[in-house]
């Protein structure tokens, strides 16, 4: 209904004033996904459909040994590992546009919602990893007893959380770029993926000085963090978050590109007309698969606000 009418007279909206179907859609929003910024994805191509496995070799270590003059060598026959990545995760989508509705709103609906699949599509998958790949980080990349080399650096374990805040936040993440340091992992390529509150911590921190980020502008100026301790980070809302000590918390996670593999296919996208109702079917079916390569190219930052 729309504006009232006084006492009396009759309500035309509706019957001389006519109702519309809006041709523009209300905007939505979407959580930000990051999983295959952050991972690799070399053996992508070679998955076709759910259950199938790439075999990747993962180079030796060679021995090296002390040598004196005129001694018999030994010759160590090196073994390369094998690690399977297994796509065996499917997610689909299936939806009807019926005809009347799509005549009714005069705009593309069935492009409109496939591309809204898409996206939440994208959510499901991005929290999935996160809720798992924490688990295989190395025992020496998180902990209380962080630090392959000095076991001297506290990143939080259940029971005894991080608390973040703007005066620790940054020390906190200076930490997790020397633990991975204790790991040798390399300086290039290192991502970090924190809650929205954290980025918030760190707008509040010392690096709203633009004379301590070195750049021409504070972050305050420009909202974008960007890179800090050779770390691109990436704000997300899909982190592994658990109830403890009367917290919610977070897994921080840090590392290299190359530590875990991410493979993930659309196989299926099709429409077809729908057998019950006047209007056609849209559906898709998504596979995927991912797999931590090098536990020691991950950090963990168990962590509360």
């Amino acid at each position: 209904m729309g504006v009232p009418n006084a006492a009396g007279y009759p309500q035309y909206s509706g019957t001389f004033i006519p109702e519309i179907w809006s041709g523009t859609l209300n905007e939505k929003f979407y959580a930000a996904c990051c999983a295959m910024a952050i991972s690799n994805s070399k053996w992508e191509g070679e998955i076709k459909n759910a259950g199938d496995i790439v075999h990747i070799r993962q180079t030796p270590d060679i021995t090296i040994r002390d040598y004196n003059k005129n001694q018999a060598i030994e010759v160590e026959n090196p073994e390369a590992g094998i690690i399977d990545l297994v796509v065996d995760k499917a997610k689909y989508f299936a939806f009807t546009c019926d005809d009347i509705d799509r005549y009714q709103a005069d705009v593309a609906l069935m492009d409109d919602w496939g591309n809204d699949a898409g996206q939440q599509m994208k959510i499901v998958v991005d929290k999935d990893v996160f809720a798992n790949i924490y688990a295989d980080v190395a025992a020496t990349n998180k902990g209380s007893t962080a630090g392959a080399i000095t076991a001297g650096f506290s990143l939080g374990v259940t029971g005894t959380p991080i608390q973040i805040t703007k005066s620790t936040v940054l020390d906190y993440i200076v930490d997790l770029g020397t633990v991975l340091d204790e790991s040798n992992v390399p300086e290039t390529d290192r991502w970090l993926t924190i809650p929205a509150w954290m980025g918030g911590m760190i707008k509040k921190s010392d690096l709203k000085d633009a004379s301590i980020t070195g750049d021409g502008k504070s972050i305050l100026r420009n909202g974008r963090i960007g890179i800090i301790d050779r770390f691109e980070l990436y704000l997300s809302n899909n982190l592994a978050v658990v109830s403890d000590s009367g917290h919610n918390c977070f897994h921080a996670l840090a590392g290299h590109k190359s530590a875990f593999t991410f493979a993930a296919q659309m196989t299926n996208m099709e429409t077809l007309r729908s057998e019950r109702t006047f209007g056609d079917v849209v559906r898709g079916l998504n596979v995927y698969g991912y797999k931590t390569v090098i536990p020691n190219a991950l950090a963990d930052l168990y962590c509360y606000k």
